[in-house]
């Protein structure tokens, strides 16, 4: 089985490197195309919160919901952006929230 790939910034690819991760970096105009790639190569894809709003909800949303490769949103190192909090979404979703 291959690794899995971050797609983020510099500093978080660091550490997912050493727990041996692939990393791409990719610039702001390449972060969709960047996804697409790792889709093919990856049986698990983490996307940086960051780079999230870089691809957009039009690719990024039918990537989350496949059932693969795995794709899920994590934070960046720095804090600069905070992945979606899903559990608050379902619950607001079935009512149980406001």
């Amino acid at each position: 089985m291959s690794a899995p790939i971050y797609l983020g910034n510099d500093v978080s690819a660091t550490g997912y490197r050493l727990a041996g991760a692939r990393v791409r970096t990719p610039a702001a105009g390449d972060a969709r195309a960047a996804l697409t790639q790792a889709l093919v190569d990856a049986p698990l894809v983490l996307v940086s919160a960051a780079l999230a709003t870089d691809i957009g909800e039009a690719a990024l949303l039918p990537a989350l919901a496949a059932t693969e490769p795995l794709v899920l949103v994590v934070a960046d190192a720095n804090g600069s952006a905070a992945p979606p909090d899903v559990a608050a979404r379902m619950r607001a979703q079935l009512g149980l929230e406001a």
